[in-house]
């Protein structure tokens, strides 16, 4: 079988790195790739974005499955119009991947299913947005209140203020007087820990993937501004099996039986962002459509079943029939962005000390980078993901760091405490 794999980052890279493993797979085409998918031997760059032209070229080279990695793909219909062309795609529907490119539609969504989130109010009118944001303050004065465009943001949509100044600041740039139809999110703050449940769906079933927790912050000790994720480690201790069992009981079920019943059917990857309290009461901070990224990095290199038969799976309803063999040991993922990330990253850096090869325990998985001239540079902010295998939480990041030393380019930064919670834990 040939696979077509849309997208450009590291999630692309090491889903498409993942389906070459699979003895069934002829070739996977990655479109439209970065420069550690145009080197990889087993994989190949296709130069277009667009779903018209990578529908025809899936046409032409008989590829039997198209996956998609980005949430901006889904969100512009990519599933619905190879649908609409009896091509095999694995991804939700421009409708239920709603619950992603609507922050507004997936709290009212919550809200109508009993699925436990934080209170929200939505606005598109400034003025109300700064009313409600003083009120919750002069009521709450030491809680801070989440400020979230509604839209796509590539990570970057929410804003935790601190203070009243802080959230009146994120409604000006996201309810700006001249942006007709712009809408944003006040939600109440969630006390407790982050993960991410990641669950594979065929329309009525969730089959569990790994578990994960990422660092959003830029700044060691999780400070600094938010990003697309700076790294990342799988399994997170947080989820205990009774946490597991209450996110499958309390918010997976209700989701997929919710979705189906308003007549969007959910196939395909479903992120549930959590924040789960000290009495491991498990509450929804966000979904995505699609798996996360750097999360994604960590998990795959814990899998230890071929994914083609998976994503079959949930092709042809048919999960439950479904098993997924995991290494027990801990995967983490140490982010190398560039330079003036995430404001203003440097682009067209040299990369140098890349590894010639993968090894049982560690990957580079690429994400912004290009091939000039022969050469591997940077192409964006969020520029490599170094990730190894370690027997605990600390063995995983001697050998990620270890790694990420050897690896160099003008004005390369990277956090040097990712999986700090995991490891406090043992």
């Amino acid at each position: 079988m040939k696979i077509l794999v849309v997208g450009s980052g590291g999630r692309e890279h090491a889903l498409a790195w993942k389906l070459a493993q699979s003895p069934r797979v002829q070739r996977v085409y990655v479109a439209p790739g970065n420069g550690g998918t145009a080197l990889d031997n087993r994989l190949k760059n296709f130069p277009s974005s667009d779903p018209r032209v990578l529908a025809a070229f899936v046409e032409r080279e008989k590829i039997g499955l198209t996956v998609v990695g980005p949430d901006a793909a889904l969100a512009g219909g990519i599933v619905d119009y190879f649908q609409s062309l009896n091509l095999r795609i694995f991804g939700p529907t421009k409708a239920a991947a709603e619950l992603e490119w609507s922050k507004d539609f997936a709290k009212s969504f919550m809200q109508r299913h009993g699925i436990p989130t934080s209170p929200y109010k939505t606005f598109t009118d400034a003025a109300r947005a700064h009313v409600h944001v003083d009120a919750e303050f002069a009521a709450r004065p030491m809680m801070p209140v989440v400020v979230k465009a509604d839209g796509l943001a590539a990570g970057k949509g929410v804003v935790v203020a601190v203070d009243a100044d802080e959230a009146h600041r994120a409604i000006d740039r996201w309810l700006p007087a001249d942006a007709p139809g712009a809408r944003l999110v006040v939600e109440g703050f969630l006390e407790g820990e982050e993960a991410s449940f990641f669950v594979i769906c065929d329309g009525r079933t969730g089959l569990p993937f790994a578990t994960a927790q990422d660092h959003k912050r830029l700044l060691d000790g999780d400070l600094g501004p938010n990003t697309g994720g700076m790294g990342a480690y799988s399994p997170a201790p947080v989820v205990t099996p009774d946490v597991h069992a209450r996110v499958m009981h309390q918010i997976v079920k209700p989701t997929l039986a919710g979705m189906a019943a308003e007549g969007r059917p959910y196939t395909g990857f479903l992120y549930v962002g959590l924040m789960i309290d000290a009495q491991g009461q498990p509450r929804v901070v966000e979904f995505n459509a699609r798996m996360g990224d750097p999360e994604t990095q960590a998990i795959v290199l814990r899998m230890k079943s071929d994914l083609l038969p998976v994503l079959e799976g949930a092709l042809n309803a048919k999960l439950d029939l479904v098993e997924i063999e995991w290494d027990r040991r801990t995967a983490l993922t140490v982010v190398l962005a560039a330079g003036g990330y995430p404001d203003a990253p440097r682009k067209r850096d040299a990369i140098e000390g890349l590894p010639k090869h993968d090894d049982d325990d560690s990957v580079v998985f690429h994400a912004g980078t290009a091939l000039v001239d022969g050469r591997i540079v940077s192409d964006g902010g969020r520029v490599l993901s170094v990730t190894a295998l370690g027997d605990s939480v600390r063995m995983a990041q001697k050998r990620a760091y270890a790694l990420a030393e050897t690896i160099s380019f003008t004005g390369m930064q990277f956090r040097r405490d990712i999986g700090w919670r995991a490891a406090a834990r043992r």
